[in-house]
């Protein structure tokens, strides 16, 4: 992330809601090739899993997913509307998600990552996350399955 948040473009935080789940697809099918179903999502709000938005000027900018087990978060999911990216925007909902899961009592956050998204490695490492395994194939690619690089921070 090269660009810095203007303070006056300042996000604000807020539990997902049902309501959002159109808003969240929008942005979730326009930002990955293989996207979560409304059905995943729904069924994270259901099973109540830390569900949240970030919202931008009146509309949601980003979204993300965490799962909290046994002091050991896991962000299941981290997206920034495309028309927002590389903007300093995916670092703050990372922040929050990390803020989130110190709050809550966990001592390490797990994530997957593809390893062709160089951005989002970088913003990891930036952080502080390190490589700690593979997921063999673990997701749908354009020529069979990708691995997912699996990684970690010590909270």
């Amino acid at each position: 992330m090269s660009a810095i948040v203007a303070a006056s473009a300042m996000p604000f935080y807020r539990p997902m809601r049902e309501q959002d789940l159109a808003a969240v697809m929008s942005i979730e099918q326009r930002a990955y090739e293989f996207h979560w179903s409304e059905g995943i999502f729904r069924d994270c709000l259901r099973v109540g899993y830390g569900c949240w938005v970030m919202e931008l000027d009146g509309g949601i900018a980003g979204y993300g997913i965490l799962s909290l087990v046994v002091g050991e978060a896991h962000l299941l999911n981290v997206c920034i509307t495309p028309e927002r990216q590389r903007q300093g925007y995916g670092r703050l909902l990372l922040e929050h998600f990390i803020q989130l899961a110190k709050e809550r009592g966990a001592s390490q956050m797990l994530l997957e990552v593809r390893p062709s998204n160089q951005a989002a490695i970088r913003l990891y490492h930036q952080r502080g996350f390190n490589e700690v395994g593979v997921r063999k194939a673990y997701y749908p690619g354009g020529k069979g399955r990708e691995d997912a690089l699996i990684m970690g921070l010590a909270l």
